[in-house]
């Protein structure tokens, strides 16, 4: 059974100041997405389905159907603020969803077999998809065995603004912790982090998460328990997300899921900041010249 790509593209994009998931980067129009999908083929993924904004489903829908044609089997959802467990009220002035880890309970009923989770606005490279599909295609569908293809910290970070991720702890290729850090930034020579208005050295060898994650659908199941208790403590909050990394360092801590450490050797970048544009059209102008992407990658 060939695996599933599952696209998380429902940001706005507050810090970037419009909608980057459908932005023009390669040299034929082509998005961030557009990569990572002709990847995800070349790799042998069977389906990619994409977690969608309400305001921006349409306008996506009418890039993409026609694009992706033919191509790879496409499924579009919607992550709503509403879409959480029955008989929980929450803050009424909340207007943004819940989170990556929300985002990828959405689609549990759209998913049946081992499924990787990416960003919509990460480059991550063909190398990345080509280990996690060699690893998902191993498995069963309720075996909570999972996976991540990480990256260092320095190689992550934007010369423009701060930027968030999870740092890990790997022992024997295996992840063992994983915790989220916001606010990230190389300041006076340094990489530092922000916790609560203190700012914290942090290695910038560290292995991080970039939201590259290999799943079986036993997740669903695991994550939505975690997810019950989260709302629940949550509901009244304006800002609160559930976050995947919490979910699999959880499982990690529980005994109830393994999650292998895979590293790419390619180089990841993205649009965080609207500044961060020009230099990732320069980079995929460069992997084109370079002969690892055609011209047009639809024609």
């Amino acid at each position: 059974m060939k695996p599933t790509l599952l696209i998380l593209a429902a940001g706005i994009g507050s810090r970037y100041g419009g909608v980057k998931q459908m932005d023009k980067v390669g040299p034929s129009g082509e998005s961030i997405i557009d990569y990572s999908v002709f990847d995800a083929i070349r790799a042998g993924f069977g389906k990619v389905v994409f977690v969608l904004n309400p305001k921006i489903i349409d306008d996506f829908k009418t890039i993409y159907q026609p694009r992706l044609h033919r191509k790879i089997e496409t499924g579009f959802i919607l992550q709503e603020l509403h879409n959480i467990p029955e008989g929980i009220e929450f803050n009424p002035e909340r207007i943004k969803p819940w989170g990556t880890g929300h985002a990828v309970l959405v689609a549990k009923d759209y998913i049946n077999e081992p499924f990787c989770v990416i960003n919509a606005d990460d480059f991550y490279g063909r190398n990345a998809f080509v280990l996690i599909s060699k690893f998902l295609s191993s498995l069963k569908n309720n075996e909570p065995k999972y996976a991540m293809v990480g990256y260092k910290l320095k190689n992550t970070l934007s010369e423009n603004g701060t930027v968030s991720r999870g740092v890990c702890e790997v022992k024997h290729d295996l992840l063992t912790d994983v915790v989220e850090r916001t606010s990230i930034q190389r300041k006076n020579g340094r990489v530092v982090y922000d916790d609560d208005g203190q700012e914290h050295a942090i290695d910038e060898d560290a292995v991080v998460s970039m939201n590259f994650w290999g799943f079986t659908p036993r997740y669903f199941e695991q994550a939505e328990e975690g997810f019950r208790e989260f709302i629940r403590k949550n509901a009244n909050q304006l800002k609160a997300e559930f976050y995947i990394p919490t979910v699999v360092n959880k499982l990690i801590k529980a005994g109830e899921a393994t999650c292998r450490a895979l590293t790419s050797n390619d180089r990841w970048f993205g649009v965080t900041y609207q500044e961060d544009k020009p230099v990732t059209i320069r980079k995929i102008r460069q992997l084109t010249d370079e002969n690892i992407y055609p011209e047009n990658l639809w024609e």
